[in-house]
């Protein structure tokens, strides 16, 4: 991130003698002058670090001078313990992006262009000390020129590990299905062949992903076919700011577009907006992000108009990023391929986030922001390993104050992705030298994240049930420890009397919690496939509301007549369950939405797309005894559904309804803890919809409430969680009796 470079400079600037250099550590400096000197330097240190630098602290000893007749960068130590942290990739600076786009300039189209201000990191490297024999630019010599702005301490190149040019760096080819080269400038080309309706495979910084013009409905059908990606929306790339103001409206998130991560954003759309009807079929936002990359810079302004770039694989298998890997598994998918000869140590998804009240919501945590850590306002006694959860699956390494929480990694059941992430977990421990001596993980042992923990010797073992997880995620979000009242919400967890848990309230701190209320448990019809197919839900609901009598005339079970009697039959028999989750898949079936469902989630996102935000009227539901009575909720839908109430008065009356009977919870709780402070999470707070509403409604109630900004409230949130547990429990000498 060019922090040796900057303190050359600094001490050329101020006039003081001495060197600088890494170590496993991180920055050290030996520094002689003036003493007024010397104190400047110090002060610029914290004061005047370059963009990307993130100084945690500056510690200081004298020393006797030595008459130093100048200030160097000496080679960087590899010996001793590691606690150099690792930048995150970082896209194309306005300085590299101002030279691909200069005709004089010698790095004028090139897509690898980079300095010490922006470029790959994460993805590129194998070890530290960061330098360049440590990353995969380890087999790009240095030509003379580049060699020379890396040398001289005046260039912004300085020390820049990965700095190439067309002379030394990285080549950029277009090859058609059977690897033959296509002649010609690659990227126009490949624009190309996007104008004529051709699926793209193109390499970027953390895997390949699969392109097509936006606009073009048979080519976006086709991906949407070979990719066997029946729903799920595509994100978009863009050209720049007015391209996505074209598209969706940007509101609050313009500098999350334009700035260093450049994450994928889902925004509302607008009603102009020309894109295929296939891009994001039934969904009111779009996911837009701009280009990170040269190589995407270039790509953009060549085609002129909106892309689709998804990850490159086929649906539930992990992004391709091996050269051999990705022919094999995309070359039935794409019709060609724009790759580069520049390795990828690490395979990275784009990351993604929602804006809420200003601040990004993170739904998935990835380029841009692993691995940098999170700070912590405690100590960890020792080492954590906090293995998450089943899916969105991510990991965690705690040590001392920094929480290195793992890029998204994926569903863990695809053996690819389970491969991906055992091997991971051996990246983290070797780059930031962290041996845990605790490992946290799920109580669910069937989860492979479980039986990955479970598996290793000579660590002690801290299970966390799953919703204490997901608070204490929230907690360590905000740098909290409780106690909160904390609602968690989101599809499954095994809870602690053996049912599976989802809709809860805690209370709870980072070492233990007491479940204090739940919503409704209902019967799961056919285990797994009541996920799969909403309607079954809906059933075990209906059944709920209106038992054995249930009102003629409900579309839903006329649907699905042929099979109603033996799955409604089922109910009795059942495992049950108190997730929002469910509850929200059978509001979705009554309306109309969706009887089944083709990814994660798809029900609730589908509902919540049809919630009409001007609506305040609410279903009401009773609280009684700790527990809410959500079949109360599903009748009133049932009952304004076979009126003819439009869906999005429905959906946004449900939503309503369920917040403010959660926040009556929440009061009743307040009145018997004492506490006032509330932490939302769980998937189901990705609901801004439903976030909005709980969240002004329990300010309102003179609550402080705390919701996520730097991980997911979903389960990729939940290694975070999982750590802080185990390290509050080690803290404490001991773990806690949960209720």
């Amino acid at each position: 991130m060019g922090y040796r470079p900057f303190v050359h400079a600094l001490a050329a600037e101020i006039g003081v003698a001495g060197f600088v250099g890494n170590d496993a550590a991180g920055v050290f400096a030996e520094v002689e002058g003036a003493p007024g000197a010397v104190a400047e330097f110090v002060r610029g240190l914290r004061d005047r670090a370059p963009v990307l630098a993130v100084v945690e602290r500056v510690t200081e000893q004298p020393v006797p001078p030595v008459g130093d007749p100048g200030f160097v960068i000496v080679t960087s130590a590899a010996a001793g313990p590691r606690r150099t942290l690792v930048s995150a990739d970082t896209a194309t600076c306005a300085d590299c992006l101002g030279e691909v786009l200069d005709p004089a300039d010698r790095r004028f189209g090139y897509p690898f262009t980079n300095c010490t201000n922006c470029g790959p990191r994460f993805t590129i490297v194998l070890g530290v000390p960061y330098d360049r024999a440590a990353t995969t630019m380890a087999g790009f010599p240095l030509c003379p020129a580049c060699a020379g702005e890396y040398a001289d301490p005046a260039d912004r190149r300085f020390h820049a590990q990965p700095v190439c040019c067309p002379e030394c760096g990285p080549e950029l080819t277009l090859t058609d299905p059977a690897g033959r080269p296509v002649g010609g400038d690659p990227v126009q080309a490949a624009a190309g062949w996007l104008r004529a309706g051709r699926v793209l495979a193109v390499k970027g910084l953390g895997g390949y992903h699969l392109a097509v013009d936006a606009g073009s409905e048979p080519a976006v059908a086709a991906l949407r076919a070979r990719k066997h990606r029946e729903d799920r929306p595509f994100a978009l790339m863009v050209a720049d700011l007015d391209a996505a103001r074209a598209l969706v409206d940007v509101g609050p998130a313009t500098p999350v577009l334009t700035g260093r991560r450049r994450p994928i954003v889902l925004l509302p759309r607008r009603p102009e907006a020309a894109l295929a009807d296939s891009v994001a079929p039934g969904n009111r936002e779009l996911g837009v992000m701009l280009p990170y990359t040269p190589l995407h810079h270039l790509l953009a302004r060549a085609l002129g108009r909106p892309f689709v770039l998804t990850s490159g694989n086929v649906s539930d298998e992990p992004i391709a990023y091996d050269d051999a890997d990705a022919t094999e598994r995309l070359t039935g998918i794409a019709d060609g391929f724009l790759r580069h000869d520049r390795p990828i140590h690490t395979r990275t998804d784009d990351s993604v986030v929602r804006m809420f009240r200003g601040r990004e919501l993170p739904v998935r945590r990835s380029r841009g922001y692993a691995p940098e850590p999170l700070a912590l306002p405690w100590d960890t006694p020792r080492p954590v390993l906090a293995c998450g959860a089943e899916l969105k699956s991510t990991f965690c390494l705690l040590q001392g104050r920094h929480a290195f929480v793992s890029h998204h990694i994926g569903d863990l059941e695809n053996y690819e992705t389970f491969r991906s992430y055992t091997e991971g977990i051996a990246h983290f421990r070797r780059l930031f030298d962290v041996d845990p001596v605790v490992v946290a993980h799920d109580r669910h042992p069937e989860y492979l994240s479980t039986k990955y923990a479970t598996d290793l010797d000579g660590v002690e073992l801290v299970a966390v049930q799953h919703h204490h997880a997901h608070i204490a995620s929230c907690l360590a979000d905000n740098g909290r420890d409780g106690p909160v009242l904390g609602v968690a919400l989101d599809g499954l967890g095994l809870g602690n009397d053996g049912t599976l848990w989802g809709g809860e309230l805690l209370l709870a701190d980072l070492v233990g919690f007491t479940r204090l209320a739940h919503l409704e448990s209902v019967p799961m019809p056919g285990g797994a496939a009541a996920i799969r197919q909403p309607w079954r839900m809906a059933a075990a609901y209906l059944r709920l509301a209106y038992g054995d009598e249930l009102p003629a005339g409900l579309d839903v079970v006329r649907r699905n007549a042929d099979r109603w009697a033996p799955v409604s039959a089922l109910c009795g028999s059942a495992l049950t369950t108190s997730s929002a989750g469910r509850l929200f898949d059978a509001v979705s079936a009554l309306v109309g939405v969706r009887d089944v469902v083709h990814y994660e989630g798809q029900a609730a996102v589908e509902l919540e797309q049809r919630v009409d935000r001007s609506e305040r009227g609410e279903y009401p539901a009773r609280v009684e005894g700790g527990v809410l009575r959500s079949g109360d909720l599903v009748r009133a839908v049932a009952d304004d559904v076979l009126a003819g109430v439009a869906p999005e008065l429905v959906s946004a009356r449900f939503h309503n309804g369920l917040a403010a009977a959660l926040v009556r919870l929440v009061e009743e709780a307040r009145e018997t803890t004492g506490v006032s402070t509330a932490a939302l999470s769980g998937g189901v707070f990705q609901n801004v919809v439903l976030l909005s509403r709980v969240t002004d409604m329990l300010t309102a109630g003179g609550f402080d409430v705390l919701v996520h900004s730097r991980v997911p409230p979903n389960d990729g949130g939940i290694s975070l969680g999982q750590a802080a547990v185990a390290a509050a429990r080690d803290r404490a000498g001991g773990s806690a009796g949960n209720a």
